[in-house]
């Protein structure tokens, strides 16, 4: 692994403590593929966000396999949560044959926000870049649970080459919804991008508050919600699709699958976090075989 001198993520200068912040973490990694087995080739923190373990639970890569074998890896923010103030950064990248599987051991957790500072707002921010060059990244987070009050900003942008081929989710629980709790005051900004090179496969903007909570044109009184992401996917998965999330809409969970551009997108809102991720969990098992020429392993940690 590289012990390089940190250098900034994106371009910009590494977030610094001051007046007003909170933890201040940044994560770097990057995925090679060496003897038909992908490796953390580099990894470089500053801050509390790190890897807990890396595993290599799958078979190796047969001849004529679309990658090397796979490497599951397990993110950690150690302080248990985000709070605001706090500024995190992720970059990821795999390289040509590599094949990347990364999860997190536990729930992302955004506490209620604090009081301001200097008359500005305190957010806690999570930038995650994520940059595939004729590789695989599977990109299956925990859900993030945005706690009454809190302040959120929220950005992930997937880069993807011609040859690249992504999978992934991201699922947010707004509000403590077994203790009855909204979101309240609390604001959410998210956002979510694919790129495949300079075109944009997909741009999505969401700005959760109050008001969009038990509006019928926002979530409508669900707490949970969440969007399933392959790339690229050919016409006959959507019906595939389709067919596998019809049995688990009910009056709890609903699902929605569309293909545009090669982009199969399955959107869901749920009342609870947990039904939504077992639904985005049996897309992944029966349409990982397909997409990616692989029967799907899940991470040992989704079961404790």
């Amino acid at each position: 692994m590289s012990a390089a001198a940190a250098a900034p993520i994106d371009g910009t200068a590494a977030p610094q403590a001051g007046a007003g912040k909170g933890w201040q973490a940044r994560l770097e990694l990057k995925f090679e593929a060496s003897e038909a087995r992908t490796r953390l080739a580099h990894r470089r923190h500053e801050g509390p966000l790190l890897v807990q373990r890396i595993f290599h639970p799958e078979p190796r890569a047969q001849q004529g396999a679309l990658t090397a074998e796979p490497c599951h890896v397990y993110l950690l923010h150690p302080p248990g949560g985000v709070v605001s103030g706090d500024e995190l950064q992720l970059a990821v990248e795999v390289h040509s044959n590599a094949h990347a599987l990364l999860t997190t051991p536990a729930a992302g957790k955004f506490y209620r926000r604090g009081p301001p500072v200097g008359g500005e707002p305190r957010v806690a921010r999570l930038t995650q870049t994520l940059t595939v060059d004729d590789g695989v990244l599977e990109w299956l987070p925990q859900e993030n649970i945005f706690y009454p009050d809190s302040a959120v900003a929220l950005c992930t942008r997937v880069n993807l080459a011609a040859g690249a081929r992504f999978m992934g989710w991201e699922i947010g629980c707004v509000g403590l919804p077994a203790s009855q709790a909204s979101l309240a005051e609390g604001t959410v900004r998210q956002s979510f991008e694919l790129w495949r090179g300079a075109a944009p496969l997909l741009l999505e903007r969401l700005n959760i508050e109050r008001s969009c909570l038990s509006a019928r044109w926002g979530l409508a009184g669900h707490h949970a919600l969440g969007t399933w992401l392959a790339y690229p996917a050919t016409e006959p998965l959507l019906p595939l699709a389709r067919a596998l999330s019809a049995p688990m809409n009910c009056a709890d969970l609903t699902l929605a699958c569309t293909l545009v551009d090669g982009a199969l997108c399955c959107r869901g809102v749920a009342a609870r976090a947990d039904r939504l991720k077992q639904a985005f969990i049996d897309l992944w098992c029966a349409l990982r075989p397909p997409l990616l020429g692989r029967a799907a392993i899940a991470p040992r940690i989704w079961a404790t």
